[in-house]
């Protein structure tokens, strides 16, 4: 029997070899009426690539991931490290191979046509045969694959297409990025046919002037082209011209001429509307290849975007203005299906980007699925395009490896290729986290010399140095860099290039902490211009606790409020069984993995508001226009007016006209009480029309301005109503079952973890202070009492004075810290309460989740939230639900009764079912028990969140220092 010339080439152990067979990358797109294969194959799992096919056939959906539907190969997730340990190019010979088959009927109307197979994605060697002849390999897991079978397929007769996917490679070394392992089609399979006489290519180049350049590439499937061929092109109505000098050139060139037809068209558009993200306008552009007689051979229809990108000195410029990229990192990623995603699923995500003030995206780390582009271009996103190069465990010795250079080139090339012609696209990536060496170096030679109309970035030649323009990088792109070293690079007068940090703010868990002193810091400092954080998604894979599998495409659906549902959990590295992993490294978005957004997403749609109340003076309220490029007709407001009292007085607001950048006063809504009470104004800025990605009325924006502090009130003592403590000095109280204790602990977040602080604080004893009384003392109602907390290298000192008052009892405290105890999670009260106390009540920041260092997108008001809906299911529970800047607050049942709190100054307050304890001791929150009571802290100090998992930790002002500590508070029942 004749050995398969696939197999025998063993494709996936040469890394010479990138592809055989394959047709070049283009950007014409074929999908409008094509043949698709999507839907059910004939499908077997085999040990290696060179295991025999039995007759022992299953089903999988194509497209889809073999590890997400119920094959023995499940996923594994590893950020840095391989899967496997061998050193490359070699793989593992333990090699899962799926073999997919289903037959095809070619219509008879495609008879003397060109025929070709699109595949749009396999991970991660693709195989391709037709009724048993090899057809053709390629390599690369996230571009689209095409073959020509005009040769091999019969119009009018029934084939069979097998494809088979070979899961580890030589490629799989290029492919080590941050995300699961998967094998199989991710994306669509599809055939389709053109004229014998095609367009092989199409670009575009349209300047912000008007200008519109198309130029073609023309071949014919026998070789030679026909004789009077030519192209014409018209952009909305308005027909393109044949540029004749460019034609004479390339006649000159008889080989060109014979086999390789090029023309150019030109026009300019009068009035042009140009493209930005945030005025994203679109021109149709149709291209037709006319046959001598004049009849239409082939057709590419193409959405124009007019818009220059350029770097001037330190700055990145779009249209000529220097624009401030709002950025996020973003895999293609769904919890039932992994990387296949539907075009709702994409609008889906860049919808939720769009409402919460990113303009840009950075496709980590390989080129997007591409409806993505179209829909960028279409609601208005910067991208920058990243091509699938990443070899993070063994970056140093593949990037100057001469086996590698050609599938560098590879994948560069074909990226831009295949995106070229999307607006949305203002900068190339050459990869990610591949240290930097000769094949970067010639693939960027080819990028610039192909595309010289936009810049290129790759963050292992910029961090060698952020000035030395000779490395492969035309912006300063580091990853997660201190501000304080942005700022003194972009001051030291040696800044060359633009800094934007292609990743900053890690969201890990319950995280991002100092974003708006980042970004304050950015718009402050010239040469700064913003960055991408990591990342959109928390990657959790919706797991059947049952038998811990995955749950399929079925899934049992998603609720939308972050929370798996019954009987699942989101599952993260190591709950496949797995034993090689990085743990929950793989869920570090700011959404869940839902597109539930976390409490960041409201904090960062602030930090980017398109209108600001820059302060209150005299003459008024003082309004901003922060955007780049378009004015506030688009916007409508109302003003809201929150007093300490409990009123909250609304008006509706006349929005200024204001052209980008500008500012102008306008009136006091509202005549402020005389009370002196404390008073914060909120301008809550809404969509006034419909558009793409937000209905009218969708929230953008609420900032807010102090117009007055609150006056510091002193309570009545009340010498009739004693209190009552028990022989531990622990306060009585008929709607608490555990009295106020102090606590220095808090529920590690990730950042805790990996940042190395939670260690750090075990090794203290903080998760188990030992409490001793020290002394309980009378003074007519007043009960003071003196108690130590013992950890295993220092003790707290606390003094709890309980004095009855008119309104309750008043709770004075004091905690003196130790010199060891230089760097704690909190300093404050913690007690809970009887059961049926659902509503929590308050006023202060708010309404969602924020604390110290992440608290600019939670204004000053009165806010309700039920109990259960306070806290924040991160995927591996931890310290959540907390609200910065509480003045009051109340828990309270169905009946209006419970418990109410003042405290003596805005102080950070959480209210949830949990413990810290029993979050600690979850991997996942199907774990956890709810207490039918609630657990609540009263912190004189909270230790800020950071982003220490993978960047920069808090900053100073926001850590919990050794010393004494003094707070406050009244405890009243309703």
């Amino acid at each position: 029997m004749t050995r398969d010339p696939l197999i025998a080439l063993r494709p996936w152990e040469s890394p010479e070899v990138t592809s055989w067979g394959r047709l070049p990358m283009c950007a014409v797109d074929r999908r409008s009426g094509a043949m698709p294969l999507d839907g059910r194959w004939r499908f077997q799992l085999l040990p290696a690539p060179d295991s025999p096919v039995t007759g022992d056939w299953a089903s999988q959906h194509v497209p889809g991931a073999w590890t997400l539907q119920d094959t023995w190969d499940l996923p594994q997730y590893t950020n840095v490290r391989m899967p496997f340990d061998t050193f490359p190019p070699a793989v593992p010979a333990a090699d899962p191979t799926g073999v997919y088959e289903r037959d095809v009927r070619i219509p008879a109307a495609w008879a003397g046509r060109r025929i070709v197979l699109q595949v749009g994605a396999a991970e991660s060697v693709l195989l391709v045969h037709v009724d048993g002849r090899p057809v053709g390999v390629s390599k690369d897991s996230h571009l689209a694959a095409e073959f020509d079978l005009s040769g091999v397929l019969r119009p009018g007769e029934r084939s069979t297409l097998r494809l088979t996917v070979v899961k580890w490679s030589d490629a799989t070394h290029l492919e080590d990025q941050d995300q699961w392992w998967h094998g199989g089609i991710t994306r669509s399979v599809l055939l389709y046919t053109t004229d014998p006489l095609h367009l092989a290519d199409v670009t575009v180049r349209a300047r912000r002037s008007g200008e519109l350049r198309v130029d073609c590439r023309v071949r014919h499937a026998a070789g030679a082209l026909p004789e009077g061929w030519y192209i014409s092109g018209e952009v909305d109505g308005r027909t393109l011209t044949q540029d004749e000098d460019f034609d004479r050139a390339n006649a000159k060139d008889e080989r060109v001429s014979a086999f390789l037809g090029e023309a150019r068209l030109l026009t300019t558009v009068p009035e042009v509307r140009t493209w930005t993200a945030e005025t994203p306008e679109l021109y149709e552009l149709t291209v037709r290849l006319h046959r001598a007689d004049g009849t239409v051979a082939d057709t590419s229809h193409h959405r124009v975007g007019f818009r220059d990108v350029e770097i001037v000195g330190r700055d990145l410029l779009v249209n000529g203005e220097r624009v401030f990229i709002r950025g996020v990192n973003r895999h293609d990623f769904h919890p039932l299906t992994g990387r296949t995603v539907t075009y709702d699923d994409m609008r889906a995500d860049l919808v939720v980007l769009k409402r919460f003030g990113f303009n840009a995206i950075r496709t980590a780390h390989y080129p997007n699925d591409p409806v993505l582009y179209d829909l960028a271009d279409e609601l208005g996103l910067y991208v920058v395009d990243e091509a699938d190069i990443e070899s993070h465990d063994h970056a140093h010795e593949i990037a100057d490896d001469p086996r590698y250079l050609n599938a560098f080139v590879d994948r560069v090339s074909r990226m831009v290729l295949r995106d070229k012609n999307h607006p949305s696209i203002i900068v190339w990536s050459l990869g990610n986290e591949s240290d930097y060496g000769a094949n970067h170096d010639a693939a960027a030679g080819w990028l610039r010399r192909h595309d010289p109309t936009r810049p290129l970035q790759y963050e292992g030649a910029a961090k060698l140095d952020w000035a030395d323009p000779g490395l492969a990088s035309d912006i300063a792109c580091p990853m997660y860099a201190p501000i304080e070293d942005c700022v003194a690079h972009a001051l030291s007068g040696k800044q060359t290039k633009p800094l934007i940090q292609c990743e900053y703010s890690h969201a890990m868990g319950n995280s991002n902490g100092t974003l708006a002193d980042h970004w304050a810091a950015i718009e402050a400092t010239p040469g700064l211009q913003g960055g991408f954080i990591w990342e959109f998604w928390d990657h959790g894979i919706l797991q059947r606790v049952s038998d811990g599998r995955p749950a399929g495409r079925a899934g049992a659906g998603l609720h939308g409020n972050g929370v798996a549902a019954p009987g699942h959990r989101w599952a993260y590295g190591g709950d496949f069984g797995e034993t090689v992993h990085d743990g929950a490294f793989i869920a570090d978005g700011v959404v869940l993995p839902d597109r539930t957004p976390k409490p960041v997403m409201y904090e960062h749609r602030e930090i980017a508001a398109p209108l600001r109340v820059e302060c209150y003076k005299h003459e008024g309220i003082v309004l901003r226009n922060h955007q780049h490029f378009r004015g506030l007709d688009w916007l409508t407001g109302r003003w809201e007016l929150a007093l300490a009292d409990g009123r909250t007085l609304s008006a509706p607001a006349v929005l200024p006209d204001l052209r980008p950048g500008e500012t102008a006063a306008v009136p006091l809504p509202f005549e402020l009480p005389r009370d002196g009470g404390e008073a914060w104004l909120t301008l809550r800025v809404s969509t006034a029309e419909d558009l793409p990605w937000a209905p009218p009325g969708t929230e953008v924006c609420a900032p807010q301005v102090r117009l007055r502090l609150a006056p510091r009130t002193v309570a009545e003592p009340a010498a009739d109503r004693p209190v009552q403590v028990d022989a531990e000095g622990l306060l009585v109280h008929p709607l608490l079952i555990a009295a106020p204790t102090l606590s220095l602990w808090r529920a590690p977040t990730d950042n805790d973890e990996l940042g190395g602080l939670a260690p750090r604080w075990r090794a203290w004893g903080l998760d188990a202070l030992v409490r001793k009384v020290v002394s309980v003392q009378r003074d007519a109602s007043r009960v003071t009492v003196l108690a130590e907390y013992a950890g295993t290298v220092g003790v707290v000192r606390h003094r709890q004075v309980f004095t009855p008052v008119e309104s309750g009892i008043l709770v004075d405290e004091q905690a003196e810290l130790p010199e060891e105890f230089d760097d704690v999670a909190r300093v404050g009260s913690v007690f809970e309460t009887v059961a049926g106390l659902d509503l929590l009540e308050w006023f202060g920041q708010g309404p969602w989740e924020s604390y110290p260092d992440r608290s600019a997108g939670a204004p000053v008001g009165h806010h309700r939230v039920p109990v259960d809906e306070l806290f924040t299911p991160y995927l591996r529970p931890q310290e959540s639900g907390g609200r910065h800047g509480v003045r009051h607050f109340t828990l309270s049942g169905p009946d209006a009764t419970g418990l109410g709190v003042v405290l003596d100054e805005p102080r950070q307050v959480s209210v949830t079912r949990y413990r810290a304890e029993d979050l600690t001791g979850a991997a996942h929150h199907d774990e956890l028990k709810p207490r039918s009571g609630c657990v609540v802290h009263i912190d004189a100090a909270h230790r800020g969140l950071g982003t220490a998992s993978c960047g920069p930790d808090t900053s100073s002002p926001y850590l919990v220092p050794p010393g004494v500590h003094r707070w406050s508070w009244t405890l009243r029942s309703l």
